[in-house]
C-alpha cells in the first residue's frame, strides 16, 4: 500500500474565522480520502515575509502538495517559483494566482457576490443614505475584486454617498479601530458596509462603544455574523465558504497526487444570508455540509479538466 500523500496548507491568519474554517475544511478532506497535512500560517496575520519563509520552510520538508492561498497579489511569486522549480503542484484557494501557477483554482465570484450585498444593503436603505465601506489589505486579490463590485453597485444606486472609507485588514481588532476612527468624521451614518464578517463586527463593536447604530453588512457566513443577522444587529452577509473552498482544493490535490484527472478551475455558487434564511447557516463549521468534488462539479459555474 503506498504512503499517504503529504500536503502543505497555507492560511492567511489564525484570526479571521473565515481562515480556520479554510483549515477545517483542508482536514475534512484528508480525513476523508487518507492524506496527511501541516498548516503553514504567519504569526502575524497576512505577513507576506513570513508566508515565504513558511513556503520556504515547507519546501524544505517536500510535500506532495501546496494548497495554497497568498496574503499578496505579486509578493509570493519568487517564492513561488522556488515551489516550481522544486516540482510541487499547486492548488489554490479563495484568491487567484498568476496564470500557469496552479493546477487547480478553487474560488467564488468576489465581485458579483460584493454587489449582491451592496444591492441588498441600499435597497434596504430606500435607495439613498451615508454608508462608510470597510476594506480588506490592499495586495488581497478578493479585496480588489469585492471592491469592484460595490463600485458597480454603488453606480446602480445614485443616492448612495459613500460617506468615508477606511482599511481594517480583514481582521476584527483593525476593522474595529478603522471604524472608530472614522465614527468622530461622520455625523450621519446610516450603514457600514465591509468587505467581511469578521470587520462588520468590529465595526459593531465600534458603533456600539460610541453609542450609535448603522445598518451592518459583510461577507463570509461565519457563525458569529449569523447570531448577529438572528439578533437583528446586521443585516446580510454572503456565503463565500473558505471552509468549502480549501475542502475541494485540497481534494484536487489528493486526487491529483493519486494520478487522477482534476478541474482546472471551480467557481462556487455564493448565496446572500439573512434573517430570511439564516438559519441554514446556523452551525459550527464542523457540522457545516460540504461538497465533494464531484458534487460542486455538477453545480459550479465553469470548470475543466486537466489530467494528471
Amino acid at each position: 500500500m503506498s504512503a499517504a500523500l503529504r500536503l502543505a496548507v497555507f492560511t492567511k491568519n489564525r484570526s479571521n474565522p473565515a481562515y480556520e474554517a479554510a483549515r477545517i475544511g483542508a482536514e475534512r478532506a484528508a480525513a476523508r480520502l487518507g492524506a496527511t497535512l501541516r498548516h503553514y500560517v504567519p504569526e502575524t496575520p497576512d505577513d507576506a515575509d513570513q508566508q515565504i519563509a513558511l513556503v520556504h520552510a515547507a519546501l524544505a520538508e517536500r510535500p506532495d502538495a501546496l494548497v495554497f492561498t497568498a496574503v499578496h497579489q505579486t509578493r509570493l511569486e519568487p517564492a513561488l517559483d522556488a515551489v516550481r522549480a522544486a516540482g510541487i503542484p499547486v492548488f489554490s484557494f479563495v484568491g487567484r494566482l498568476a496564470p500557469g501557477r496552479a493546477v487547480s483554482h478553487v474560488g467564488a465570484d468576489d465581485a458579483a457576490l460584493a454587489a449582491d450585498v451592496a444591492r441588498r444593503l441600499f435597497a434596504q436603505l430606500g435607495g439613498a443614505g451615508q454608508v462608510a465601506i470597510l476594506e480588506g489589505p490592499p495586495g488581497a486579490v478578493t479585496n480588489t475584486d469585492r471592491l469592484r463590485g460595490i463600485a458597480a453597485a454603488l453606480a446602480e444606486f445614485p443616492g448612495i454617498a459613500v460617506a468615508g472609507r477606511a482599511t481594517g485588514l480583514n481582521l476584527r481588532g483593525p476593522g474595529r479601530a478603522a471604524m472608530a476612527a472614522l465614527l468622530p468624521r461622520l455625523p450621519r451614518l446610516d450603514a457600514v458596509l465591509a468587505v467581511n464578517d469578521a470587520m462588520a463586527l468590529g465595526a459593531l463593536e465600534a458603533l456600539d462603544e460610541a453609542g450609535r447604530r448603522a445598518t451592518i453588512a459583510g461577507i463570509n457566513a461565519i457563525p458569529e455574523a449569523i447570531r448577529a443577522i438572528q439578533a437583528g444587529r446586521m443585516l446580510v452577509t454572503a456565503d463565500f465558504n473558505a471552509m468549502a473552498l480549501c475542502h475541494l482544493a485540497t481534494e484536487c490535490a489528493i486526487r491529483h497526487g493519486r494520478g487522477e484527472a482534476v478541474p482546472e478551475e471551480i467557481e462556487l455558487p455564493v448565496a446572500l444570508v439573512d434573517a430570511a434564511n439564516c438559519a441554514a447557516w446556523d452551525l459550527p463549521y464542523e457540522d457545516r455540509p460540504l461538497p465533494t468534488l464531484a458534487e460542486a462539479l455538477s453545480s459550479a459555474a465553469s470548470s475543466t479538466p486537466r489530467p494528471a
